[in-house]
């Protein structure tokens, strides 16, 4: 990887974006109007209703959003031909891919901050460790919904391909993250397939800042997911195709 030309990269995304102005809604409203979405279903149920759930899908929805508009964009790079005329370039796949982490983790970041801002800020979610680590968490959790995205966009053909993986990538870390059930009380076989599964730590770093001050195990859940974030990134430079046959 080039610096130079992974920030070219990254700066050449960001100008996409900024042009295409109902992706960039997409990225920074949806996330915290599926928020204040849960904080109004739970207004008239008892107060703590909000804090058990709002933790987890603060995690969830930059997750579920990074991965999606990820995905399709770099699939459509590539089925456009966009991408192979990028690579005849003196451009690197791990340019490519290191370019997109840098543009959507920005864009991660001014994500996370207002959708932490608003939970907490705005609609009362009661954090009991620093607010910014809370803020670093839901960061590097849409950072993994980015690699996720780009890893399975060199497996689709189509942007509707791209789509189809939600069900096989997403939702199972959705039902086995420990949202629903305590990860402590899942079946064995299941416990053990969500030991293996990102988003399972990062709803743990969440719900361990929303119960106590005490930031030890937030960290080591919060390494946890940048290693799986690294992992796929370096799967994605590994499978990257120049373009869809």
């Amino acid at each position: 990887m080039t610096p130079r030309i992974t920030l070219a990269v990254a700066a050449r995304v960001l100008r996409q974006l900024r042009r295409d102005r109902r992706t960039s809604a997409m990225l920074l409203a949806v996330p915290c109007v599926l928020i204040t979405l849960l904080w109004w279903m739970f207004r008239d149920l008892p107060a703590d209703r909000f804090d058990q759930f709002g933790p987890g899908l603060l995690a969830m929805f930059p997750f579920i959003v990074m991965f999606l508009v990820t995905s399709v964009t770099t699939l459509r790079e590539r089925s456009s031909g966009t991408l192979e005329r990028l690579l005849s370039m003196p451009l690197g796949k791990g340019d490519f891919l290191g370019g997109y982490a840098v543009a959507f983790g920005l864009v991660a970041v001014l994500q996370s901050v207002l959708a932490v801002g608003i939970s907490v800020g705005l609609l009362g979610l009661e954090v009991q460790g620093p607010v910014w680590l809370l803020t670093v968490v839901a960061v590097v959790d849409a950072l993994l919904g980015t690699a996720l995205g780009l890893l399975v966009s060199a497996f689709a053909r189509t942007e509707f391909q791209a789509v189809q993986f939600m069900p096989a990538v997403v939702i199972p870390q959705i039902l086995l993250c420990g949202l629903f059930v305590p990860r402590a009380a899942l079946p064995d076989v299941l416990g053990a397939v969500s030991d293996v599964l990102p988003l399972s730590y990062a709803m743990d770093a969440m719900s361990t800042l929303v119960r106590t001050s005490d930031t030890a195990e937030v960290w080591s859940d919060l390494a946890a997911v940048l290693a799986f974030t690294m992992a796929g990134l370096l799967l994605g430079a590994a499978t990257l195709r120049r373009r869809t046959p």
